[in-house]
């Protein structure tokens, strides 16, 4: 037994000394520029964390609030109504404030090696900014006056950065330009470095390469000077000792149709490595050819180190929207366990060539559904509403994961909402185990020629019955503005690229828009659009898919396993009613690890933050919050007291589901930051 435990010790120091911070600190988004989300502190733990109290708040105002704050030394830097706020990181206190805030997600801290100089590094306004991190000045010597334009200088045309606030790698900041639009006239998502210092160029990747460049015969030759997205919108990765950074990139344009673009379409929905010094690609790997699902990889790489068939190995773990994780070698890029490319349902689009095959892991499982069929249909949907859905999965392609989208309209499970996020996972690099939150949110796409009639087509609105559903609704509606539903379905006006909030799904499609009778004749490319609706029940705005809508899912990736899986959250409309153990309808709070043996995670739909045990995912301890929480909780200490910051803001992304209760859930609370701790 003894000899055990010393193995075990030996195993878990091994691996630990292989990621060389200390994990103490938070001065990055997402905990540092690894983007762990992991705290080596343990203060706060599985014994203690029932006692934990707020000890300060901070409002901010406004709706949603992603943003993860950063804390250096005492000082903890937010963001608020477009400016950056120093705040006094134990009592809330503002220090400075200045205008002219980040993106909506976080910022970056730098610091010359003897301290002398120290910079918040952000973007803002589609300009890379500098201001002093002691005083709130602009630092005016970097680049023009404080700030550089990633756009300017380069070899084609790009956009300028938005969400993605970037990395540090030393004395380098790297950016990601965006995409300008989700449709198909759109730029390309090259990847720039600069010196944090002087604001001068260093090096360009580009995602879409350049003729004559590796990859460039992925595309069709005379597409690619002109070829569009390919951008990382989300988060990168930063391995310093290493010197490798990690990009995960999204799809290429159009998301949802590809005649314009028959082939792989590198660099599209691949994780590549970057020499961080001079952007030589290192080595690829693309999780998804010729995307038509917006299947891109939101979610940051992972760095941890685990035993894999006896030997250390530092690895890369890739979490993705449609429920895999891939898991590589940093250095070579060689998978740790086989991954096969597997046939897949082809595309009856003219004009389309879907690819043949995708790259399935062997190990580890699979972590969120990846089938919706008529067995899995929501049990809470009223009866009239179950006939209707029943009867529209009759019409629709379903044929599993990489179903292509059709005219007559097609399910994709997990949708390009579902699966896992940015900001959704975090990893314990001592241990080689992994976390990720994860939505189940089906989505139906249908293809719609441009020049064909629409609009009017789509199905009566079921019935909703006379049951605990009935009435107006008290919360908003389903989809992205809380419309309520109704709308035309697959016959609908386009909604264009992402996200589409438009309410109904299969009940308001029960007449989808068949393929048109001119088909054969259409050239081949013509701009389709796709009126993309999440599938969600007109009559109580949850997901036509049974529970549970989220989980949280424990890997050991020493063994490429899947250690425990539950629920995540409840709907608290449902747990009034005594339903319980569903999962959060559309979840997209971040989540942090801990030495303490904990997991945090927050949550939308019944505004909880959550403590989970580590090693078996029972819940420990949760608190009830004033809004929706959506984005990273970041962990640190003060004075030798840890504690943990969560931001809570607005009513959550599809918003509370249609459920009359009583009393009504209240509206959501501005905007604010709100710090626990153990009692002093």
């Amino acid at each position: 037994m003894r000899q055990s435990l010393l193995c075990i010790l030996l195993v878990s120091t091994i691996l630990f000394a292989a990621d060389q911070r200390s994990f103490d600190t938070w001065t990055g988004y997402g905990g540092g520029q690894d983007s762990s989300q992991y705290s080596s502190l343990k203060q706060i733990n599985k014994t203690n964390v029932k006692r934990l109290e707020i000890a300060w708040t901070y409002n901010i105002g406004g709706g949603a609030l992603l943003f993860d704050p950063i804390v250096v030394d005492k000082t903890m830097y937010v963001s608020k109504s477009g400016s950056i706020v120093a705040l006094d990181a134990a009592t809330g206190k503002e220090l400075w404030s200045h205008l002219g805030g980040p993106g909506a997600r976080g910022m970056n801290y730098w610091e010359s090696k003897d301290r002398s100089d120290r910079r918040m590094v952000f973007i803002s306004g589609g300009y890379i900014s500098e201001i002093n991190a002691l005083t709130g000045e602009t630092i005016t010597s970097f680049g023009n006056n404080g700030r550089v334009d990633p756009s300017a200088d380069s070899d084609r045309r790009v956009g300028r950065p938005g969400g993605n606030p970037g990395r540090i790698y030393l004395n380098t900041i790297i950016v990601s330009l965006p995409a300008s639009g989700a449709s198909y006239d759109s730029t390309p998502g090259d990847v720039r470095a600069y010196d944090v210092v002087t604001g001068k160029s260093i090096w360009t990747f580009h995602s879409v390469p350049r003729p004559g460049e590796f990859g460039d015969d992925t595309w069709p030759k005379e597409m690619l000077p002109t070829a569009g997205g390919v951008h990382n919108w989300n988060e990168l990765t930063v391995d310093e000792p290493n010197g490798i950074v990690f990009v995960p990139f999204g799809t290429a344009r159009y998301d949802f149709y590809g005649g314009n673009r028959h082939g792989k379409n590198l660099f599209a929905n691949s994780l590549v490595a970057l020499d961080a010094k001079t952007g030589k690609r290192l080595w690829h790997f693309q999780m998804v050819h010729h995307d038509l699902w917006d299947y891109d990889l939101p979610a940051a790489p992972k760095l941890l180190t685990v035993r894999n068939n006896g030997r250390t190995v530092e690895a890369v773990a890739q979490a993705t929207k449609f429920g895999y994780l891939y898991v590589f070698d940093r250095k070579t890029g060689v998978p740790l366990w086989p991954i096969e490319e597997k046939p897949v349902p082809k595309s009856d689009v003219p004009g389309e060539e879907s690819w043949p095959t995708q790259p399935i892991p062997s190990k580890p499982p699979a972590f969120a559904r990846q089938s919706f069929t008529e067995k899995d249909i929501n049990p809470f949907l009223p009866e009239a509403e179950r006939a209707a859905v029943l009867a529209a999965f009759k019409t629709y392609r379903n044929e599993g994961l990489f179903t292509p989208p059709s005219f007559r309209g097609t399910i994709e499970m997990p949708g390009h909402n579902g699966g896992s996020n940015w900001g959704r996972s975090a990893v314990d690099p001592s241990n080689g185990l992994m976390y990720i939150v994860s939505n189940n949110q089906p989505t139906l796409m249908a293809l719609v020629d441009p020049a064909a009639p629409r609009g009017g087509a789509g199905a009566t609105r079921p019935d909703c019955g006379t049951g605990p559903y009935a009435g107006a609704p008290r919360s908003g509606g389903a989809g992205r503005g809380g419309g309520g539903g109704g709308g035309g379905g697959a016959a609908a006006p386009a909604a264009g690229g992402r996200g589409g909030g438009r309410g109904a799904g299969a009940p308001a499609a029960a007449a989808p828009v068949a393929t048109p009778a001119n088909a054969p004749t259409i050239p081949d490319f013509v701009h389709y659009n796709s009126p993309i609706n999440f599938m969600n029940s007109t009559c109580n705005g949850l997901a036509l898919i049974g529970p549970p809508w989220s989980e949280l899912t424990a890997y050991d990736l020493n063994a490429g396993t899947i250690k425990w899986q539950v629920p995540n959250g409840e709907v608290t409309a449902l747990e009034r009613m005594g339903k319980t153990g569903l999962g959060s309808a559309s979840a997209r709070g971040g989540v942090v690890v801990t030495a303490g043996g904990l997991i945090f995670t927050g949550t939308s739909s019944d505004r909880k933050i959550r403590a989970y045990d580590q090693d078996t995912g029972k819940v420990l301890w949760a608190q009830d919050l004033p809004a929706a929480s959506e984005g990273i909780p970041a962990i640190y200490q003060v004075d030798g007291r840890e504690y943990i910051a969560v931001p809570a803001g607005g009513n959550g992304y599809l918003t509370q589901p249609n459920l009359v209760t009583d009393p009504p859930i209240a509206a959501p609370a501005p905007s604010s930051y709100i710090v626990f701790a153990l009692p002093k």
